[in-house]
C-alpha cells in the first residue's frame, strides 16, 4: 500500500504535493518522490527513506510548472532504495503508482525487446515505458494510457504526467483507491481524503476501470469502455485527523476493515487454480531439500506466535512433517536441536523482532535452513534469512496487530498448501479446492465485519466485567489465545486463552454468574466436545458468549450470546473467527475510553530483548 498525490493549477505545485504526502506518509514512509515541471521539463526529486530525507534533498528548489504528481512508498517489489523510489520516467512519461502489476516480467521483456532500458526493480517502472512506447507511436496522451492498461493485469491507482503537455494529469484507478479533489480553478488526485482536505471538501471517488483527465480548466472521467461518464460530486465533511483515519474513530477499526482488502492484496499473483498450487515467487525450494525436512520450527512473538500455532497445524496437516511452535525468547536459550534437515520459520511483522531474529542467527548458525515472513521489505528479517515471504498488509498504525495477523496466517496457509504439493502429499484436485475457498475468504470477511454492531452491543453488555476466558480446541484453540490477548493489550481487561479440553484441569473454578466466556464453537471434527464444554459452563451459571456456524441454529439456545461465523474449511475458519474477537477487544476498549491505538507500555515493534 503506497500513497498519490497529484496537482494542477496555480499554487506552489511542489509545496501542494509535500504536505499532501505528509498526510498519506502512514500509507508508506520507505521512500517519497515528487515530479514537477520546471521550464517546460518533467523534474524528478526522490529519495530513499521518509519524507524528511526528500524534503532535505529539495531544500530550497522552486520550480515554476504548476503540475506535479508525488508518491510515499511501501515497497512491494524491489528493496526501499533511491533507484526504486517514485515517480518513474521512461521517454516523456512520468509516473505513480500504488498496487501490483502481476504480469510486469512479461512485459519487462516484450519492452526490452524494443529497447527499453530499465533503471529499477520495481513494477511501476513497466508502466511508463510501456505509455511511452504508445506515445512514440503516435496516440495521443490518453490513448496511449489507455492502451497500455489494457495490457496489464493486476491493481493500480495511477498519476501521469506527459512532458510537453502541462495542461495534462491524468489519473486511473483499478483495484486500489483514487479520489479526485474539486477545487476552484485546481484540481487534485490522492489515494485518500487526507491530503486534499486543506483545499476542498468535494470529491469524485473513482470506480474501477475509470481514467480521469484533469486540466486546469476541467476533469473528465472515462469509464472502462472509453466513454466519458458524468461523476456526482460528494461533500466530505471530515476533520483532518478523521480523514486520516478513513473516517473510523481509531487506526485500529480502520485496520481491522481493511483486512478483506489486504487478504487480497496478499494472495494476488500467488495462486495458481490452474494447478491447484501456490506461486511463492520468493521462494525457490530444492525439491531435494523439501524430501530432507525432518522437522519445521515455527518462530515468533505475541501474535505472531499465535498465527505459528495456526501454522503448525496447517504444515502438519497438508504436509505431514512434525512442526514444532516456538517463542523466540525461549527458543535461542534452550540450545535447540536443530541442524541441516531442518527448515526454520521466522514470522514477524516488522522484521525487526530481537528475540526472533535472535533465534534465525541461531538456527542458520547450526546449519538450517531459514525462511522468514514478514511484512516489510528489508526487514533484518528479510535479508538475513534464505528465503522470504512478504505479507502485503501495508502500514499498519495500531499497535495490537489486526491486518499483519491475517495475512500473516494467509501466507502459512499458502506455505503448507506449497509444500504439501511439492511432496505429492496434496493431490491437484486438493489444491484446487484448497485454492477455491481462500479465494472466498475476502467475501466471507466482508460478511463477519457485518455483524460489528452486534459486537459492540455484546461489548457494551459486558464492559464491566474483571476477567474473561477464551476457549477453543483444535486449530481454533490458537485464536482463544489471540482473542484474549487483544483483550488484554488494549481494553487492559484481564483474559486468558485455553484449549477447552483443559477446562476442567483448573479454569473451571473460575467460572461463576459474573465470568464471561467466549467459546469458539465452529463445525469441525471437535465440534461436539465444545458444546460439552458450553453444557459445563452454564451448569455454573457462567456467562457463554458462542461464536458458532450459521447452520448450527441449536447452539443460540445453549448460550447468552452468539455471533454466526460464515462456513469454509477448517482450516481457514482462524482467519473468520479472528474478526469478531477484534472487533470485540476493540468496542470494549473504546467505551472503557482507553488509548486503543497505542496502549500503555507497549510498542509497535519490540526491538530489544
Amino acid at each position: 500500500m503506497c500513497g498519490i498525490v497529484g496537482y494542477i493549477g496555480p499554487r506552489e505545485t511542489a509545496k501542494v504535493l509535500i504536505d499532501g504526502l505528509k498526510r498519506l506518509e502512514y500509507r508508506g514512509y520507505d521512500s517519497a518522490g515528487i515530479a514537477v515541471f520546471h521550464r517546460g521539463k518533467i523534474e524528478i526529486r526522490r529519495k530513499e527513506g521518509k519524507l524528511t530525507k526528500l524534503e532535505e534533498l529539495i531544500g530550497g528548489e522552486t520550480f515554476d510548472g504548476n503540475v506535479g504528481i508525488g508518491h510515499t512508498r511501501w515497497a512491494t517489489h524491489g528493496r526501499p532504495s533511491d533507484e526504486n523510489a517514485h515517480p518513474h520516467k521512461a521517454g516523456k512519461v512520468a509516473v505513480v503508482h500504488n498496487g501490483i502489476i502481476e504480469n510486469y516480467l512479461s512485459l519487462k521483456e516484450i519492452l526490452k525487446s524494443k529497447g527499453h532500458v530499465f533503471t529499477s526493480e520495481t513494477d511501476t517502472e513497466i508502466i511508463s515505458h510501456l505509455i511511452d512506447e504508445f506515445v512514440q507511436e503516435g496516440y495521443s496522451s490518453l490513448e496511449a494510457v489507455k492502451i497500455a492498461l489494457e495490457k496489464i493485469k493486476g491493481s493500480y491507482a495511477l498519476g501521469i504526467l506527459f512532458e510537453g503537455d502541462e495542461e495534462c494529469l491524468i489519473a486511473a484507478r483499478k483495484e486500489s483507491p483514487l479520489v479526485i479533489g474539486l477545487g476552484k480553478g485546481e484540481y487534485f488526485i490522492a489515494s485518500d481524503v487526507p491530503p486534499i482536505l486543506p483545499y476542498t471538501r468535494d470529491f469524485i471517488f473513482m470506480e474501477d476501470g475509470e481514467v480521469a483527465l484533469l486540466s486546469s480548466k476541467e476533469v473528465k472521467v472515462f469509464d472502462a469502455k472509453g466513454d466519458e461518464v458524468s461523476k456526482e460530486p460528494k461533500r466530505v465533511n471530515w476533520s483532518p485527523l478523521m480523514a486520516e483515519k478513513g473516517g473510523y474513530k481509531h487506526f485500529m477499526l480502520k485496520e481491522i476493515f481493511e483486512q478483506p482488502r489486504a487478504v487480497i492484496d496478499t494472495i494476488r499473483g500467488r495462486l495458481s487454480e490452474e494447478k491447484g498450487d501456490a506461486v511463492l515467487e520468493d521462494v525457490d525450494f530444492d525439491p531435494t531439500f523439501l524430501k530432507k525436512i525432518r522437522r519445521i520450527f515455527l518462530i515468533a512473538c505475541g501474535t505472531s506466535y499465535h498465527a505459528a500455532l495456526v501454522g503448525k497445524f496447517l504444515i502438519e496437516e497438508f504436509c505431514r512433517i512434525p512442526v514444532e511452535a516456538d517463542i523466540g525468547s525461549e527458543f535461542r536459550y534452550r540450545d535447540p536441536i536443530i541442524g541441516e534437515n531442518d527448515l526454520l520459520v521466522t514470522i514477524s511483522q516488522s522484521g525487526e523482532t530481537a528475540d526472533t531474529l535472535a533465534a534465525l542467527r541461531e538456527a542458520k548458525r547450526k546449519g538450517a535452513k531459514a525462511l522468514a515472513i514478514c511484512n516489510v521489505v528489508e526487514s533484518s528479517l528479510a535479508r538475513e534469512a534464505d528465503h522470504v515471504i512478504y505479507t502485503h498488509a501495508g502500514p499498519e498504525i495500531g499497535v495490537a496487530s489486526t491486518k499483519t495477523f491475517a495475512t500473516q496466517l494467509v501466507i502459512l496457509f499458502l506455505l503448507a498448501l506449497r509444500i504439501g504439493r511439492e511432496l505429492g502429499l496434496l493431490s491437484k484436485e486438493e489444491g484446487k479446492v484448497l485454492i477455491e475457498e481462500l479465494v472466498r475468504v475476502p467475501h466471507l470477511m466482508e460478511e463477519m465485519l457485518k455483524a460489528s454492531n452486534q459486537v459492540a452491543k455484546i461489548a457494551r453488555k459486558y464492559l464491566h466485567a474483571r476477567d474473561f476466558l477464551y476457549l477453543g480446541r483444535g486449530i481454533n484453540y490458537p485464536i482463544a489465545l489471540e482473542g484474549a490477548l487483544k483483550l488484554k493489550e488494549i481494553s487492559y481487561v484481564h483474559a486468558e486463552g485455553y484449549p477447552a479440553g483443559e477446562m476442567k484441569h483448573g479454569p473451571i473454578a473460575l467460572i461463576d454468574r459474573e465470568m464471561p466466556i467466549v467459546v469458539l464453537a465452529t463445525k469441525n471434527d471437535v465440534y461436539e466436545k465444545v458444546i460439552s464444554n458450553i453444557e459445563e459452563v452454564k451448569a455454573r451459571e457462567g456467562k457463554v458468549i458462542a461464536l458458532a456456524s450459521p447452520s448450527d441454529r441449536e447452539v443460540a439456545k445453549k448460550v447468552d450470546d452468539v455471533i454466526f461465523i460464515p462456513e469454509t474449511l477448517p482450516s481457514l475458519t482462524p482467519i473468520l473467527l479472528t474478526i469478531p474477537l477484534q472487533l470485540l477487544a476493540y468496542y470494549m476498549a473504546d467505551f472503557k475510553g482507553t488509548d486503543v491505538d497505542q496502549p500503555r507500555n507497549l510498542a509497535k515493534s519490540v526491538t530489544v530483548e
